[in-house]
């Protein structure tokens, strides 16, 4: 069952798809950048305060690349997570507001793109389906959310990020089978040299789930 809060929002930091062609090699690092800081935030940086000054600093980062990159799905999508961190991090009375604006961009990169960044729109936006609650309260749906989960995961089956989260949703739902089954598997998803935080952060996730799971 739904819990009728205003739950912590904690989004996956998703690889962004390999650039094929030099043209594009700009994008990638700026969305990297974006990307790399998401991770230094969440996993390195201390104190509440700390933490919300650099996450503003990171979202005009983001706008700047949004800007920069016109119709391009990766950057609205981490301008969308870095805003579902802000609502983390807000008080009571912005947190929905800035949920909402996350949900908003996440899903224009998802009408550019469903498959940007290896399924990642289709996961962060699914994450914010069941982490907001749903009506009366606000417009969090725990179907849509598992329709979006399961996309993720069939583009991107054995990844860190797609089995952890539908492990947090199945054990959301009192399914902890199922969430173990999908944590041990986020477990065994390779490492990822160029992402050493986030991957190291995310691990300690998975494994402090787990214990919730058993």
């Amino acid at each position: 069952m739904r819990k009728q809060t205003l739950m912590s929002f904690l989004f996956a930091p998703v690889a962004v798809a390999a650039m094929p062609v030099a043209a594009h090699a700009d994008l990638a690092s700026d969305v990297k950048a974006v990307n790399d800081g998401w991770a230094h935030i969440t996993y390195e940086v201390q104190g509440s305060s700390t933490q919300t000054k650099a996450l503003d600093q990171l979202a005009h980062q983001a706008a700047v690349i949004v800007a920069r990159y016109p119709g391009r799905a990766e950057p609205l999508l981490w301008q969308g997570i870095i805003t579902s961190e802000q609502a983390n991090r807000a008080n009571f009375f912005h947190k929905l507001g800035l949920a909402t604006q996350a949900r908003d961009l996440i899903a224009r990169a998802y009408a550019i793109d469903p498959r940007a960044a290896q399924g990642g729109a289709a996961l962060s936006l699914g994450v914010l389906y069941y982490k907001v609650p749903g009506s009366p309260l606000a417009w969090g749906d725990d179907d849509k959310a598992a329709r979006l989960l399961k996309q993720a995961l069939s583009v991107d089956p054995n990844g860190l990020d797609s089995n952890y989260f539908y492990g947090d949703y199945l054990l959301k739902q009192g399914d902890k089978a199922g969430a173990r089954a999908y944590l041990q598997k986020a477990l065994r998803a390779p490492h990822d040299a160029a992402r050493p935080v986030w991957d190291a952060g995310r691990r300690r996730e998975v494994r402090a789930l787990l214990g919730k799971a058993a």
